[in-house]
């Protein structure tokens, strides 16, 4: 799948792709990640065990990867315009039904919905950037980042947000919540109403060229753990915050502080990612991030939940970028589109299992420290399995 031959010409690049990655501020950003922020509330609320309170982001996931694997038919049908705004569109509307009802049913259709929608424009979204990106060749990298930084300025936003309306509100005002992210979504939703965007595409043959999965198999592995491992971090985390008497203002920092990371990840990480060294790179990435994910088990103390935020967050924002550095390092062009949906099922399934099965763990063993537990040592695995995949051969790149 490609992106429209030509630039969007109607604004700066650095500003289109803003105003593109608002799509996946809503989605991702808020749509999937702010719910972290109400899960304690609606838990206690509701009367959820912490494996139905893990199954709402396993639903969201399973939208999300069902989402992501259709974006090309659905673009080629209705064009980028209507896939990036409808998508969004389509997750203010759900963010809306999480706050009208308390039904387990409504809810995960809701975030059923809020998956479908954010995978829609985050790849649509995402493949408008690159080529915005491709036409300012001199800041093509820094540019495109720029699109990868709109899920973090959605949890930065809801971050601020979430913590002191609950607060002001008190026990049971999840659903104000909701309400308050739905407006702030509505508001970001607006801009993508007001940019042209192009709405021809052209989708080439290359998504159909051969792609062995059995020599990047352990690499394939190590992205599935990551998927799990992470979004049990980003469910679970600020249940454990308030669970160790951490109020409003130490939840929003927390949370502020991995949103804030994404904007540090491009530099962060630009020697690392040029690394052509089969899976060093995702492996250095994804061992920081287990880093910051382990850091909370050696205290709960506010210096240590810093750390732990603003070293995960660094790492997590950047693991994605490093896949789609293997893939364009190991494979020819034609193959790019063939191996990225292979890594993005993998990764999907990951993100799927990891939030209901850490959930299941939790009520088993009674404790949330078990949950990061687990997180850390999935994203240690992923960063050992990464680190054993080897440089694909131009034969096995090819498909001979």
């Amino acid at each position: 799948m490609h992106a429209p031959d030509r630039p969007l010409p109607d604004a700066h690049p650095a500003r289109l792709i803003l105003t593109l990655s608002l799509a996946a501020t809503v989605g991702l950003g808020i749509g999937r990640f702010a719910y972290a922020l109400v899960l304690p509330d609606m838990r206690e609320d509701l009367g959820w065990s912490y494996s139905a309170a893990g199954f709402m982001n396993t639903i969201n996931a399973v939208g999300y990867l069902v989402g992501a694997l259709v974006a090309s038919r659905l673009i080629r049908r209705v064009g980028w315009a209507a896939a990036i705004r409808g998508g969004t569109i389509a997750c203010v509307a759900a963010l809306a039904t999480c706050a009208l009802t308390g039904d387990f049913v409504a809810l995960s259709l809701a975030r059923l919905v809020l998956g479908l929608g954010a995978a829609a424009g985050f790849v649509a979204g995402g493949a408008l950037a690159a080529t915005i990106a491709q036409s300012r060749p001199e800041r093509a990298n820094f540019l495109l980042s720029l699109f990868y930084a709109g899920p973090g300025i959605g949890i930065l936003s809801s971050g601020l947000i979430a913590p002191f309306t609950l607060q002001y509100f008190g026990p049971g005002s999840w659903w104000i919540v909701w309400w308050a992210l739905t407006l702030l979504s509505v508001a970001m939703t607006i801009p993508l109403f007001l940019i042209r965007i192009e709405s021809g595409a052209r989708f080439s043959e290359g998504g159909h060229a051969s792609f062995a999965i059995l020599p990047v198999l352990i690499y394939l592995a190590g992205y599935f753990l990551f998927g799990a491992g992470y979004i049990a971090y980003m469910t679970f985390m600020i249940a454990y915050v308030r669970d160790g008497g951490g109020g409003a203002a130490a939840q929003a920092a927390f949370w502020g502080l991995i949103g804030l990371s994404a904007f540090v990840t491009p530099w962060a990480w630009r020697g690392v990612l040029a690394l052509d060294r089969g899976g060093l790179a995702t492996a250095i990435i994804l061992g920081t991030n287990a880093a910051g994910a382990a850091l909370p088990m050696l205290g709960h103390s506010p210096a240590w939940l810093a750390v732990s935020a603003i070293v995960f967050g660094v790492a997590f924002f950047a693991v994605v970028g490093s896949t789609t550095a293997f893939v364009r390092f190991n494979y020819p062009p034609e193959v790019w589109p063939t191996a990225i949906a292979a890594m993005t099922i993998s990764f999907g399934v990951g993100q799927t299992l990891g939030p209901i099965v850490v959930g299941a763990i939790t009520d088993a063993l009674g404790s949330l420290s078990y949950a990061l537990n687990v997180s850390a040592a999935l994203l240690a695995l992923g960063a050992v399995a990464a680190l054993c995949q080897r440089k694909v051969g131009p034969k096995v790149a090819n498909g001979e």
